[in-house]
């Protein structure tokens, strides 16, 4: 399990910008110095970007409504791991802390998409990681981060 990863093995990372492609959403995560890419489904990154403005939709979306479950069974995510890259596929694990008068503390490590994770992140203002290893191996995209935000200008 990651929970017990030590922190230096792992990156902490915040979406600092998502992009609409042609084929969906493109996602810059980044520590202060470094940006890396994914992409995603075009739904998932107006979701993700809706929450990011504090915008609230009139009735609720599905990682609105995952979110809400979580919260009623008296869990919380506790943070998001990016945990490999095969080719062009992330591979990520949302990790759920929950604690109610039923039973004792637990936490669930759950293997799903990076957008879901970010999805479900974002609305829970949890933390996102990526691990030491994966983030090393990728590249760098401040520049054409840069340029594409020049670009929009």
């Amino acid at each position: 399990m990651l929970e017990n990863s030590p922190e230096d093995a792992k990156v902490r990372v915040e979406p600092v910008a998502l992009m609409p492609t042609s084929a969906g959403c493109a996602v810059f995560l980044g520590d202060g110095e470094k940006v890396i890419v994914f992409y995603i489904e075009p739904a998932i990154g107006a979701s993700i970007n809706a929450v990011m403005a504090g915008v609230k939709p009139p009735r609720p979306l599905t990682h609105d409504l995952f979110s809400q479950v979580i919260d009623a069974f008296g869990g919380h995510v506790d943070h998001a791991d990016i945990i490999k890259v095969e080719g062009e596929v992330f591979f990520a694990r949302l990790l759920i802390s929950a604690e109610n008068e039923i039973m004792e503390r637990k936490i669930v490590e759950i293997d799903a998409r990076p957008s879901d994770c970010l999805a479900l992140a974002v609305r829970q203002e949890a933390p996102i990681y990526v691990l030491r290893e994966v983030w090393d191996e990728l590249r760098d995209m401040s520049d054409v981060l840069s340029e594409l935000k020049e670009k929009g200008e």
